[in-house]
């Protein structure tokens, strides 16, 4: 069964066709990778599918209903979340505070309940705080809850931004470069919990540079090169792809270069810092 559907999606921005007819799809339980080059429109295509731009032509479908046009907040009750590349934390906020507030979006409560603190503001308030804990503790943060998130590991800040949307009870979720900026032990815990996340029927759909961290987690991988998806496919099948390898580094190298994770390295750490 297909969750998501993406359908010839291409936007333009002053002349300049940013992606152009790109489709693939996901279904639940699946990690599907989005990569390409510095450039490629990645983090663009992941702007369209969350409604944070418009596309200009194409599709998005949900479950088989048509989302395209639908702003970000109406896509989340809909079960589609995301990350960004950049961290979005309440950084002067506890942990456990930036969790609930990924739970208000589902909160359906009432004006004058809130503004009194009636009972039914303080038991949703208390099931909130009960959720969030557990969301917590499956990244094991949750001896961290009332320190303030700003103090808190980089890596750390990424499970949380994670746990973050996954109080939303996200169907899709979408994830920008979730490994960017962490070091080997917390790369490694953050796949595991992307997995983790996938076993349990969610649909991933991610962008990140990191080929070793993309190579073992995904079940599928589509490839963008200016805009345009030049391959797609499983990963073994796209890591021997010579469109994929001449357009990450330029020339025909072999395709053992890819799997070996070349593109994580120090001549390639600046494709981590943009999309665009």
């Amino acid at each position: 069964m297909t969750l998501l559907q993406v359908e010839g999606l291409g936007i333009s921005f002053g002349g300049l066709r940013a992606v152009n007819d790109v489709g693939f799809a996901a279904k639940p339980g699946e990690i599907v990778s989005v990569i390409g080059p510095n450039g490629a429109g990645k983090t663009t295509l992941f702007n369209m599918i969350s409604g944070v731009y418009l596309p200009d032509r194409g599709r998005v479908l949900l479950d088989g209903e048509e989302v395209t046009r639908l702003e970000p907040h109406l896509l989340a009750r809909k079960g589609l979340t995301r990350t960004f590349q950049n961290l979005q934390i309440f950084q002067d906020m506890t942990v456990l505070e930036n969790v609930i507030v990924g739970f208000h979006l589902a909160e359906r409560g009432h004006l004058l309940s809130d503004l009194f603190s009636l009972p039914g503001t303080r038991r949703r308030s208390a099931d909130a705080r009960a959720k969030a804990m557990k969301l917590l503790e499956r990244v094991r943060l949750e001896k961290a809850a009332e320190l303030v998130a700003g103090n808190l590991s980089y890596g750390a800040l990424k499970r949380l931004e994670i746990v973050r949307a996954l109080a939303m009870s996200p169907r899709v979720l979408l994830l920008d470069e979730p490994a960017a900026g962490c070091n080997a032990v917390e790369t490694e815990e953050i796949d595991e919990f992307i997995a983790e996340l996938a076993a349990s029927g969610i649909a991933i759909l991610l962008v990140e540079h990191d080929m070793k961290m993309v190579m073992r987690i995904s079940n599928h991988i589509v490839v963008l090169d200016h805009g345009v998806k030049i391959a797609e496919g499983r990963p073994d099948q796209v890591s021997r792809n010579p469109d994929v390898i001449s357009a990450y580094l330029g020339v025909d190298q072999t395709p053992e270069l890819l799997e070996e994770g070349v593109l994580t390295g120090d001549e390639n750490k600046e494709a981590a810092n943009a999309d665009r």
